[in-house]
């Protein structure tokens, strides 16, 4: 049959909607519980045997992932489970654990996040400066709020005020994420001088850097922010906006 002049031929299978892309998901080797990768640590072996945490997930060959807490790890190591889990997964017992593989790990997540913000400045991301961060904050583009964790309760507090203004959600208690890492760590890496506060304007760079973020605070267990970083202010700060 012939098709009329102008008139398109649509399938069944060409209109159909898309399915939505999954997040990939790991099995921690201890808990036996699935979740997100990004919240996990991938650990590989050397050919030597020695276990060591790939924070990049560049290594090559078989990986193993821990979703477990730094804490957790730690204890599992002392009893012996972590060994043990481990060479199931390498499926060999030939292998070598560090004593103080909790704390190459958690060294080796925060070098991730200090690089990653490094990058962010390095191509103009990252906003400094507590004075341009408050007027970025009030004319609505920052999209990613960060504290050094030594930062003072009030220079937080009025910059989070400003992030709220410029977000017209006053009054809803957001603030800006305390990062697990000091003034001097920021400075050090950063290579300025007395980072105390950061702030990101663009979408892509603030998922950039809360995906290392994430990991790191997940793996010194606390709780996960939200996806853009924002937390809620406690009964006492909402009652001071």
């Amino acid at each position: 049959m012939r098709t009329p002049p102008n008139e398109r031929l649509t399938s069944d299978i060409a209109e159909a909607p898309r399915p939505r892309k999954t997040e990939p998901e790991r099995r921690c080797i201890l808990s036996g519980e699935t979740a997100a990768r990004d919240t996990l640590v991938r650990l590989v072996a050397s050919p030597a045997g020695l276990v060591l945490p790939d924070a990049q997930e560049k290594a090559p060959g078989r990986g193993a992932w821990i979703g477990v807490s730094r804490d957790e790890l730690a204890e599992a190591q002392a009893k012996g489970r972590l060994k043990g889990a481990l060479s199931r997964a390498f499926k060999t017992s030939d292998l070598e654990l560090a004593e103080n593989l909790p704390e190459l790990i958690e060294n080796a997540l925060t070098r991730v996040l200090l690089d990653r913000l490094g990058l962010e400045m390095r191509v103009g991301n990252l906003i400094l400066g507590t004075q341009r961060i408050a007027e970025t904050a009030r004319g609505g583009a920052v999209a990613l709020l960060l504290h050094a964790r030594d930062a003072s309760e009030d220079g937080c507090k009025k910059l989070d005020q400003a992030w709220r203004v410029g977000r017209q959600s006053e009054g809803s208690g957001e603030r800006g994420l305390e990062l697990p890492l000091d003034r001097d760590a920021l400075s050090v890496a950063l290579g300025r001088d007395n980072v105390v506060h950061l702030a990101l304007a663009d979408e892509a760079a603030a998922a950039r850097v809360m995906k290392a973020l994430a990991r790191l605070t997940h793996y010194l267990g606390h709780d996960l922010p939200a996806a853009d970083g924002r937390v809620s202010a406690r009964a006492d700060d909402e009652l001071n906006d």
